[in-house]
């Protein structure tokens, strides 16, 4: 029998590279003749691994994917992947003031009260909220509870946003619509429930399997194990582990040692693999990886920006080392854009709309990345019909994966844009916009859960189910509370 490993056999990696190629400019229309001619099949259109297996393409995929790495980029001028290059492209000098990121591999080990920047956490007196910019490190109200308020709200809102998007992760755009309007929750409003639905369209498009049971309105029971939440919790790990100067070798260090590989997936699951093989950063990141501008970097980001609040540049810098195990160009911008817009929102001074200003503000402009926010920003402000801002999207971005950076992040722009700072607005617009629904609903939770500053302020229909308890194969980390989370997330946050 063969083993179907999704998302590292190279017969399964070539259509995903050809496509990839596609995107980026390469030209390889030869290459990708020759994978036809010999029975290659396409890309897998949602799973990780093609329907058949077919072991006897193996010599010739991974001669094809060899070559396509040697194709030249035409892109790659505008798209660089090197932090100095994307700090000039960013037009930001002040990055400088955060050092360029180390990727190379060390030897050398840090205490958890490793070096770092200065750093501080709070809020206004009162709380309240203007669209003034933060600048610089915002400075404790006493024992720091606003940023501590603020960052439980984060976790919850994660954690909601990511369980709304679960069951219908994977689904076609139509099939989300179908299934939420015959339970009468469309415009999407609460959770996904198979309560009233016909049985011939949940035959049709069933929900997701490995959430069915655990994301439905019907059964959650708490917030279930989840990859959206699996890496904050490895990235408190780090900081507690090898403090704020780690290196992206750290990174691959701690995920050796805490991550389970079959909790991986795209462009992670690759790393991992080519770091068994004795492959270092930042080559993990570009070997035999056609993933390398997925979304996976860009939901790895939320602690990197919860624990910079007011220092955006710090905060995507940090997001870079993550990153750059993993992803190259665009999914690096992804978690880069994240980071800098949560590290905004943290402040407590803040509108969603300048967060994602200081978003953009850290990645380069002429990038497919930074051109699919802005995309989705002027969609949103266009138009206060959010199915017609999503029927834009996909019309003009519908040609990329669904697990791709590039629509993903407009859609996020744009489901926090329609928000505007409102929490159920926000996930429920993010994951109503179908392609990564769980990435995209966990992403908008936390700004929003930012931007509300309280726990409290969250709709009690979204905290209650997740009765302050999460599920993880993260060694320590199983049945935590969110209140915990937040402590332990502020304690690095104003870790001086």
């Amino acid at each position: 029998m063969t083993l179907r490993l999704t998302w590292v056999q190279p017969e399964d990696l070539v259509g995903h590279e050809l496509r990839q190629a596609t995107e980026d400019g390469r030209d390889a229309h030869a290459l990708a003749a020759r994978w036809t001619a010999a029975g290659g099949p396409p890309a897998p259109r949602t799973a990780g691994a093609s329907e058949t297996p077919r072991p006897h393409l193996r010599p010739l995929a991974e001669e094809l994917l060899d070559t396509l790495a040697t194709l030249p980029g035409p892109l790659s001028a505008l798209e660089p992947t090197a932090f100095t290059d994307i700090t000039t492209a960013a037009g930001a000098p002040s990055a400088a003031r955060s050092g360029s990121p180390r990727t190379e591999p060390t030897g050398e080990t840090r205490g958890k009260d490793g070096p770092g920047g200065e750093r501080s956490g709070g809020e206004r007196s009162g709380g309240e909220r203007t669209s003034g910019e933060a600048s610089g490190r915002e400075r404790t109200d006493g024992e720091g509870t606003g940023l501590l308020h603020r960052l439980h709200a984060a976790w919850l809102g994660r954690a909601a946003g990511c369980l709304l998007g679960k069951p219908v992760e994977k689904l076609p755009l139509p099939a989300i619509r179908a299934l939420a309007r015959a339970a009468g929750n469309w415009p999407l409003t609460t959770w996904f429930t198979a309560r009233g639905v016909p049985g011939e369209l949940l035959a049709a498009h069933p929900w997701n399997r490995r959430s069915a049971a655990t994301s439905l309105a019907e059964n959650i029971d708490g917030m279930p194990e989840d990859d959206d939440l699996n890496y904050p919790l490895l990235n408190l790990l780090l900081l507690q582990r090898y403090g704020r100067d780690f290196t992206t070798a750290d990174v691959a260090r701690l995920w050796l040692d805490e991550l389970p590989a079959g909790r991986t997936f795209t462009a992670e699951r690759v790393a991992y693999r080519n770091l068994l093989d004795g492959i270092e950063p930042p080559l993990t990141a570009l070997h035999r990886n056609p993933f390398r501008e997925w979304i996976g970097a860009q939901i790895r980001a939320d602690v990197h920006g919860w624990t910079h609040p007011g220092d955006p540049v710090a905060a995507a810098a940090q997001a870079y080392r993550d990153a750059a195990l993993t992803h190259t160009a665009n999914g690096v911008y992804g978690a880069m854009f994240v980071a800098a817009t949560l590290a905004t929102a943290a402040t407590g001074t803040a509108d969603v709309h300048r967060a994602l200003a200081s978003g953009l503000g850290v990645i380069p402009p002429c990038s497919r990345l930074a051109a699919a926010v802005r995309l989705g920003i002027a969609a949103a402000r266009a138009t206060p019909d959010f199915d017609a801002v999503v029927d834009r999207l996909h019309a003009e971005l519908g040609g990329y994966h669904w697990v791709h950076a590039v629509p993903n992040a407009a859609l996020l722009a744009a489901a926090l844009t329609h928000g505007d700072g409102d929490f159920s607005r926000s996930v429920c617009a993010a994951v109503s916009g179908g392609w990564d629904t769980d990435s995209n609903g966990a992403t908008a939770g936390s700004v929003a859960g930012l931007l509300a500053g309280h726990p409290d302020r969250l709709p009690e229909r979204w905290t209650a189910p997740l009765k302050n308890r999460l599920a993880t194969s993260v060694p320590s980390f199983d049945g935590i509370g969110f209140d915990t989370l937040a402590e332990l997330t502020h304690t690095e946050a104003v870790r001086p």
